[in-house]
């Protein structure tokens, strides 16, 4: 049976501070959780009651453990999450500072297993009938990890619904061997080629301007279309979530109130309650409350993956018109 759903991206240890408003150096306690965008998102919609996978990598050692016993634990397949021999499992520190303010600090040096993704390793025909297969803009990143994910879009097609999530993330493009970075300007001709073979692209407006060049919502969600995809979804912070598609429906909804704790994970909450709309055939503007929804509910808890909400808890924040 196809699965619903197949995310291929970033896998980590998320070793988040169990206290508020307070740095890092004088942090005495930390929760570990599973994380990664990618994964995230493919647990979020395992919570929604969809059958997922990730494809990823891990290190070979007890963190690595750890992921395979948490994502079935969360009902995830991990039968494509493989070890890389030689490079540790990538753990992400944060310190969180209500309502706005939470530095991530990223250790995946001095390579990712997630970016050792290879083409020559994926189960190319169950990518292909997946019913939504999730690319992000990390994977573009660095080789192998690039060359496999454009061969998986390839080999895909346009069968089905495919997701790009832009996912810009500056400190993972390292660059040549003397260790400059790479900006949007040699980023964008990878997001241009991955935008060919997607159907839906989703990213706040950093990440649609390094896709796009333009920063204006609905300009750049034209430039998203012009650029090959049926559904732009551009993220607007304070102002909501902007929804356009190739038909010329639109749809703007604003965000749902909500008292943050800690902001990460919601974009995660907000792709894995986004694939669910779609697999429901909802429409535009259904898709993007559920999805704000989501997202509201995850950033007023701690964790990130085990904050996923369930349908019940998004339609009750929706009932209510806001996160209590």
């Amino acid at each position: 049976m196809a699965y619903d759903l197949i995310t291929m991206g970033r896998i980590g240890v998320d070793l988040y501070p169990l206290q508020t408003g307070v740095p890092l150096p004088q942090v005495t306690s930390f929760g570990k959780f599973l994380g990664g965008s990618a994964t995230n998102v493919a647990v979020a919609a395992a919570r929604l009651g969809r059958r997922t996978a990730v494809i990823t990598r891990t290190g070979d050692d007890p963190f690595g453990t750890y992921l395979h016993e948490a994502l079935q634990g969360f009902g995830v397949d991990d039968r494509w999450v493989t070890p890389v021999p030689g490079l540790p499992t990538p753990v992400t520190f944060c310190e969180v500072f209500p309502p706005d303010d939470f530095p991530l600090y990223f250790y995946r040096q001095p390579k990712a297993p997630d970016l050792e993704i290879d083409a020559h390793e994926l189960d190319l025909d169950a990518i292909r009938d997946a019913r939504i297969f999730w690319i992000t803009g990390t994977g573009l990143s660095e080789e192998p990890s690039r060359t496999a994910t454009l061969a998986a879009l390839a080999h895909r097609a346009k069968s089905g619904t495919t997701v790009f999530d832009l996912d810009w993330r500056p400190m993972f493009w390292s660059g040549d061997i003397s260790g400059s970075r790479r900006g949007p300007a040699e980023a964008r001709p990878f997001y241009a080629e991955a935008l060919r073979h997607t159907t839906v692209a989703v990213g706040n407006l950093d990440e649609v301007e390094v896709a796009t060049g333009v920063r204006e919502p609905h300009a750049a969600a034209r430039a998203l279309l012009d650029a090959g995809v049926e559904v732009a979804v551009v993220k607007q912070g304070p102002k909501g979530v902007l929804a356009v598609n190739s038909k010329g429906d639109q749809a703007e909804v604003p965000p749902l109130p909500v008292n943050v704790l800690n902001g990460l994970g919601a974009g995660d909450a907000f792709g894995g309650s986004l694939c669910h709309g779609l697999l429901e055939g909802w429409d535009l503007e259904k898709t993007m409350r559920h999805a704000n929804a989501a997202g509201a509910i995850v950033a007023s808890r701690l964790e990130c993956s085990s904050a996923m909400p369930t349908p019940d808890e998004i339609e009750a924040a929706i009932a209510a018109g806001a996160v209590k």
